[in-house]
């Protein structure tokens, strides 16, 4: 009995399930679906022409080298759009987005907090390099709290997905075990609350209300760097109390538990003693996966053609919060203005964001050689932020393009040290000397890096020349 195309196409993704990264399967294969077979080809449909392409060049002869395993003779794949999705007419700029409902979190002990978003959920995260050990983390936790992982610490820059993971690990909770009784707020609340119950004279009732639930959920932990003797403390018994009990803890923070100043040793220790999980920077492939998801979950598919939002993916590169803001404004500008979405309306709704991506503009008149422009054009080099450069976060994609910028400050500006360790967050001259030392050793050990940085160099020699700046080009053999 022959197959029909739809069990054709499980039987070959049932392979690919066991081949690829789970991340490149959900976002390029789980949308398409089988539409016909016509003589020895599998006709699959995808839901734009950017998907179909991908697909098309990424996964359809791989695919097609599953079939004599799994299906007995050879079977090609072919990517292509659906017809019907072709037919249909743009939809209006602005579609109202299914109805969110909002759930309040309340224990058996009546604890409320803040209500989780319906859309911050696992199904709804899109999992890529830049996230897979945090995901992976969250979704163990959700399915033992107290057995694995505890506490889980998660950080990284702003918008990049810490909040979305914890109030994912509590709908998922929840989902399994209604009666979990869970508290999910801000550091900062907690100080607030904890002054009340002070003033109030009910700090019975405060500890009761965090150190009797199952599993407890602090935002931004960071806030607590420097905060009053009594606010660490009462955090330091909630978490043993909690620990002790095989009740989950789960933090979210801008650093590392090390990296955080002003806050107590003791704290740090026991936030290391589960899981330490970062977030960093999505690249192309995850960002058009987010924006994809983004537009398809807004029924925007047909409004925001593919190569619009391979144009996004290619020049915002800050965060999740900024690529969905990028979609958002691109809607209002283009509903203004009466538009069709094209990649020139796009260039010219995001042009006050690719101008601040791009950071500098060596034709611009009375343009100069700065620290701030030096660490712009190697934040771009490398698809960071400058405020990243800037922070404490030493993680691999942070660390390397900072030690750059620190080298060429040194080389380009004559900085002293004491100057850039404080451009740099205030690192001391120590770091900036082991940093200008990795770089030179780099420069003998790896030809590429050598080119992006003379690349770089180039780029900055403009505004040298027309400030007066020691720039030299230095030649490492």
């Amino acid at each position: 009995m022959s197959l029909s195309p739809a069990e054709v196409w499980k039987l070959l993704l049932d392979r690919a399930r066991q081949e690829l990264p789970d991340q490149t399967f959900q976002a390029w294969l789980e949308p398409t679906d089988a539409l016909s077979i016509e003589g020895g080809v599998l006709f699959v449909g995808a839901p734009d022409q950017f998907t179909a392409d991908w697909n098309e060049s990424k996964h359809a002869s791989l695919l097609s080298s599953y079939s004599p395993i799994v299906l007995g003779h050879p079977m090609n794949v072919v990517f292509k759009v659906h017809e019907e999705r072709k037919k249909r007419s743009q939809m209006d700029f602005f579609v109202a987005p299914p109805a969110v409902s909002l759930k309040q979190l309340q224990g058996q002990n009546g604890n409320t907090s803040p209500p989780l978003s319906k859309r911050y959920t696992f199904d709804l995260f899109v999992i890529g390099k830049s996230n897979e050990l945090a995901a992976a983390a969250a979704h163990g936790v959700s399915q033992a709290p107290g057995k694995v992982y505890n506490p889980l610490f998660i950080y990284g820059d702003t918008g990049l997905g810490k909040t979305h993971l914890m109030q994912a690990i509590a709908h998922e909770t929840l989902q399994r075990n209604p009666s979990t009784r869970i508290t999910y707020v801000a550091a900062e609340q907690f100080m607030n609350e904890l002054i009340s119950s002070i003033g109030d004279r009910t700090v019975v009732d405060f500890r009761r209300r965090y150190r009797e639930v199952d599993l407890l959920l602090i935002d931004d932990v960071h806030f607590l760097k420097g905060r009053k003797e009594a606010t660490q403390e009462e955090f330091f018994h909630t978490f043993n109390a909690l620990y002790e009990g095989g009740r989950q803890i789960v933090l979210t923070s801008d650093r590392p538990p090390s990296e955080i100043p002003g806050l107590e040793d003791r704290l740090k220790s026991r936030f290391e003693w589960g899981m330490v999980a970062d977030i960093t920077l999505p690249d192309f492939e995850h960002r058009v996966a987010i924006l994809k998801q983004k537009a398809q979950l807004d029924r925007l598919e047909l409004t925001i053609p593919d190569d619009v939002i391979h144009f996004i993916a290619e020049h915002v590169r800050s965060s999740v919060r900024e690529l969905e803001g990028s979609i958002i404004k691109l809607l209002a500008y283009a509903s203004l203005k009466h538009k069709d979405i094209t990649v020139e309306v796009a260039r010219e709704a995001l042009r006050d964001k690719l101008r601040a991506i791009e950071g500098f503009e060596p034709e611009a008149n009375g343009a100069t050689l700065t620290m701030l422009t030096i660490q712009q054009a190697v934040a771009k080099e490398w698809a960071v932020t400058v405020d990243g450069l800037r922070s404490k976060t030493r993680t691999k994609n942070l660390t390397t393009p900072r030690q750059i910028a620190m080298y060429l400050a040194r080389e380009l500006l004559a900085t002293q040290l004491v100057e850039i360790g404080n451009a740099f967050g205030g690192r001391d001259h120590s770091t900036v000397i082991h940093s200008i030392e990795k770089v030179h050793e780099s420069l003998l050990q790896d030809p590429q890096l050598k080119t992006r940085i003379n690349r770089i160099r180039g780029m900055l020699e403009t505004f040298g020349s027309r400030s007066g700046s020691r720039v030299e080009r230095t030649t490492t053999s």
